[in-house]
């Protein structure tokens, strides 16, 4: 059993910053792979970023690429998503993932367990 909980979303202006905390209860959870999606009004939800169980790998959508940064600190069972640039296309309720497994995944069916989000809007 591992239970995610996010924090630090808000409002920012275009072109701000904000970083995203996903706290980890359970003794898996160094051993999981992790990812943070997001979904936006009216449509799915969608892959940003993931990083493998001992942070030495990480893959990003094309989207976030070059501006978003994922981390994890294992000690603090703790993934972080620094998120920069910020645009208004960012707005979404951001979700953590922890993975079945321990490599990098961008699909939501290698997630079985799943925070309950927390939003970000971003203003123009």
């Amino acid at each position: 059993q591992v239970v995610l909980v996010e924090s630090g979303g808000g409002l920012v202006q275009a072109g701000g910053s904000l970083r995203l905390s996903c706290a980890a209860s359970g003794r898996t959870f160094s051993s999981r792979a992790m990812g943070w999606f997001r979904q936006a009004p009216g449509k799915e939800r969608e892959f940003a970023a993931t990083i493998n169980w001992s942070g030495s790998a990480t893959y990003y959508a094309d989207s976030v690429k070059g501006r978003f940064t994922i981390s994890r600190d294992n000690a603090k069972n703790t993934v972080y998503l620094q998120m920069n640039s910020l645009k208004p296309e960012d707005t979404a309720v951001y979700y953590c993932g922890a993975a079945k497994g321990s490599t990098v995944s961008s699909n939501p069916k290698s997630f079985d367990y799943w925070g309950q989000g927390t939003q970000v809007t971003v203003s123009s």
